[in-house]
């Protein structure tokens, strides 16, 4: 599956727009990284624990795009962006979503 952030296939490839496809996670970090992360705001800097936290839900968000595109019977999403928020203290949710397309 090919994946891109931009609008087009690169090369002039024609396809067929065949809908938004996406993908969600809402991941949470456990209590003990949680307050080791909250001592780390008093002294400054990364706070690697969450770093961890988003890069494992953009990889699960994107896993789920791309099956729900697969269904689809798709052979590229384009046009790929990714958006998180809080829901709640220690946990974010992460969407990343796009435009499955089938090569012509």
């Amino acid at each position: 599956m090919k994946l891109l952030n931009i609008d087009y296939i690169p090369g002039g490839r024609e396809f067929e727009a065949l809908g938004i496809v996406k993908g969600t996670v809402v991941q949470s970090k456990n209590f003990g990284k949680d307050f080791m992360a909250g001592m780390k705001t008093l002294v400054g800097g990364e706070i690697a624990g969450y770093t961890e936290m988003l890069v494992e839900a953009r990889q699960i968000a994107t896993k789920r795009m791309v099956d729900e595109a697969e269904a689809l019977g798709a052979d590229a999403v384009i046009n790929i962006r990714f958006g998180s928020s809080s829901v709640m203290q220690g946990a974010a949710e992460v969407i990343a979503y796009g435009t499955a397309v089938k090569f012509l």
